[in-house]
């Protein structure tokens, strides 16, 4: 039986993801968490083979979860399921150490054969993804600017982005205003950019919201 946590901070996106799941005869939940300090409760107290994480979580992001993970040598394999656009952010998960990416839109049947795979041991990426590798591979010197951003440096971009104040962005994040002033100002330097609106617009140029 492959044991698995789910960690998400929607109720209603676990439950989901958790109905999917107990269709499989061979994969039980053994605990659901709902941000970094939960699921590190829950990893401690229950069975985990596979943790179904998302990225966006209150306070700590999922990738911090992937590196504690990373840090500590645990065995437990991880499938991150996102919202964010495949193209921005499964290869960054993929090297920061999970076994899988899939985007909550996709087939809901896919979840399954995913945790299967990342189980066992296995990679799993869909065919879209299984082409961005390929071709980061062969043209690295394409590398986009925003690939050099930390995760909170790439979180407070798409946030102001969506239109977010920075007063919100330190709401959402559990960090103060001024680290988030921080943050700000390494990605306009990063990005060569100035101002909040130049943001914007290399976000959408870029496919980031």
């Amino acid at each position: 039986m492959i044991q698995v946590i789910l960690c998400d901070d929607h109720a209603m996106i676990r439950r989901g993801i958790r109905d999917t799941l107990s269709e499989a005869v061979d994969i039980q939940v053994s605990a659901e968490a709902g941000s970094y300090a939960e699921v590190r409760d829950a990893i401690r107290n229950h069975a985990c083979d596979v943790l179904v994480l998302d990225i966006n979580l209150p306070g700590r992001s999922g990738l911090e979860v992937l590196q504690s993970l990373r840090e500590t040598d645990s065995p437990i394999k991880v499938l991150i399921v996102s919202m964010f656009p495949e193209d921005q952010y499964a290869i960054r998960c993929l090297k920061a150490g999970a076994q899988g990416y899939l985007n909550k839109a996709g087939d809901p049947s896919e979840l399954v054969n995913a945790v299967r795979a990342v189980s066992q041991g296995r990679k799993y990426v869909t065919a879209s993804v299984a082409q961005m590798l390929v071709d980061n591979l062969s043209a690295p010197e394409n590398t986009s600017l925003h690939a050099s951003l930390s995760e909170r440096e790439l979180q407070t971009l798409l946030k102001i982005a969506s239109g977010r104040r920075l007063s919100d962005i330190a709401e959402e994040l559990m960090l103060s205003p001024k680290t988030v002033s921080v943050y700000r100002a390494r990605v306009l330097e990063k990005l060569k950019l100035t101002n909040n609106s130049e943001l914007t617009v290399y976000a959408i140029r870029n496919g980031l919201v």
